[in-house]
């Protein structure tokens, strides 16, 4: 006889499509949430229906003692409910407090330097007030987080999946007592408001290891601070993982193999390219190799790998860290980026000289990278020889799973399909409707849009002729490269991203 399922007992319940009630939700704390696995849905006189993962009688009894009324038990995802705790259950729902008391002490002290305001009493208000700014940014996937001043109040702005969106107001006082406790945390100077600067936070936020560079510089009406936040805890990816086609992933790794020659990753500032760097390390990672990096900064550190973080202050520089690389007898070079002619030059002359160098460099496809070297002074037979391949990138916004349907693109979206040479796909176009899960944005995290363009004898020619950008790019595609447009409209028809999501982040005028 088979043992009977619990969950059967109960129905189920799509929390993608079904909102919690405010006041319902208020019955329980988020510590007795994530504790017991579930979220109060609504409420009213007699009762409470509550969503729960695990409605096992010892979690029913002790929903009864807390809520002290009579419940009605959904069953749902373990992981369903948990993202929808951390979107009701938000850290900036108490920040309303922190400022009032803030504001109270400032009105005492406005002409006194409030040292409790800023630095070190841990039960200031300032300290709450940044320290829920940065609880619910990684709560809500942010990799970014924008303090602005701005006439009379402070913006505070998220970027999540590459788009950003307004958060939070503060008032215009608390604006420099924000900013100098971000620079404390950092290690940087509070007296100078003027000059830009740049610092780092080392953390642990709800028990997840986090890395946090922050940036500040002066603007019209004080100081900007931006916080770049990387979540250790989150996994690296594997090249099958970013969005390459299968195909690609098996040419790339090849050419990944090669004992030397130079590796381009192009693309625009946020279009993914160290997480490929870091995902073709882990290809080609293995202990008879010496694989060095040098970076700025070391995002993710890896236990076999030798990592240099540059340093202005200290004098290392790409240029002079790459040189003592040289010295390391290294097998592999990874430079973080390709910023002047002096480092660029460096890493062409190790890669004729027996290494594989993998490098980012900003450009806006794969050929205009080609060119990029030229331009910044490089010989052209150098680069000829040098350049195994190049890779250039995007970063589109997926389609939300849980709210994926049909719809009728705008004439402006079939416009732009017919212009890179698309077609509808078989099934109709998918979009996102918007769910509790997406923050009803209909899309949740990115993938990447790459073209992969291999510097073959044709393409070498081209380069020692200094043919223009037009005449790579038209070699590379008759000898089969796939184009940034030709793989984001293979991901529309595939359902993973929208056709006003490409429009946005891939459409290159006057690129064909």
């Amino acid at each position: 006889m088979r043992p009977r399922n619990p969950l059967r007992d109960f129905e189920r319940v799509d929390l993608s499509t079904v909102a919690p009630d405010p006041a319902a939700v208020a019955l329980l704390s988020e510590q007795q949430a994530r504790e017991l696995a579930a979220i109060p849905l609504s409420a009213d006189g007699d009762g409470v229906v509550v969503a729960v993962a695990e409605p096992t009688r010892e979690v029913q009894d002790k929903l009864h003692a807390v809520l002290g009324r009579s419940i009605t038990v959904l069953v749902a995802d373990r992981a369903d409910i948990e993202g929808v705790i951390g979107n009701n259950y938000r850290a900036l729902s108490g920040i309303g407090l922190q400022v009032k008391e803030f504001e109270a002490r400032d009105a005492v002290r406005r002409n006194q330097v409030r040292a409790e305001g800023i630095g070190g009493t841990e039960d200031a208000p300032v300290v709450h007030v940044v320290q829920m700014i940065i609880t619910q940014a990684l709560r809500d996937r942010a990799s970014d987080i924008h303090i602005e001043p701005g006439g009379d109040r402070i913006r505070v702005r998220y970027r999540v999946d590459g788009a950003l969106h307004d958060v939070l107001d503060l008032p215009e006082s608390m604006g420099p007592a924000v900013v100098s406790r971000i620079k404390i945390l950092a290690n940087m100077n509070i007296v100078e408001r003027r000059r830009p600067q740049d610092g780092q936070i080392s953390t642990e936020v709800e028990g997840r290891a986090v890395d946090i560079r922050v940036s500040t510089a002066a603007v019209v009406g004080g100081e900007k601070a931006v916080l770049r936040l990387l979540d250790k805890s989150r996994p690296l990816f594997r090249l099958d993982q970013l969005g390459m086609p299968a195909a690609m992933v098996e040419r790339y790794t090849t050419l990944l193999r090669a004992p030397y020659g130079m590796l381009i990753c192009a693309g625009p500032t946020g279009s993914g390219k160290t997480t490929t760097l870091y995902g073709s390390l882990g290809e080609i990672n293995s202990p008879d190799r010496n694989i060095m990096t040098i970076e700025d900064p070391v995002e993710y550190t890896f236990p076999s790998i030798n990592q240099i973080q540059i340093s202005e202050a200290a004098g290392i520089t790409f240029a002079g860290g790459l040189r003592s690389i040289l010295r390391q007898d290294p097998d592999v070079i990874l430079v973080g980026e390709v910023r002047d002619v002096e480092t660029a030059r460096i890493a062409v002359q190790s890669a004729l000289t027996g290494h594989l160098v993998l490098s980012s460099l900003h450009a806006t496809d794969a050929a205009s990278a080609l060119h990029r070297l030229l331009d910044m002074g490089i010989e052209n037979f150098l680069v000829a020889s040098s350049v195994s391949t190049v890779v250039s990138q995007r970063l589109v916004r997926r389609i939300c799973g849980h709210c994926r349907s049909y719809y009728q693109p705008t004439a402006q979206e079939l416009a732009f399909l017919d212009a890179i040479g698309g077609t509808a796909p078989p099934g109709g176009f998918l979009h996102g409707a918007g769910c509790n899960f997406c923050a009803h944005t209909g899309f949740l995290d990115r993938i990447g849009v790459y073209e992969m363009m291999p510097v073959t004898d044709g393409v070498r020619e081209l380069v020692l002729e200094r043919a223009p950008h037009g005449e790579i790019r038209k070699l590379a595609r008759y000898e089969g490269m796939r184009t940034l447009q030709d793989e984001a409209v293979r991901l529309v028809g595939e359902g993973m991203t929208s056709l006003s999501e490409v429009l946005r982040s891939v459409y290159l005028p006057g690129v064909a």
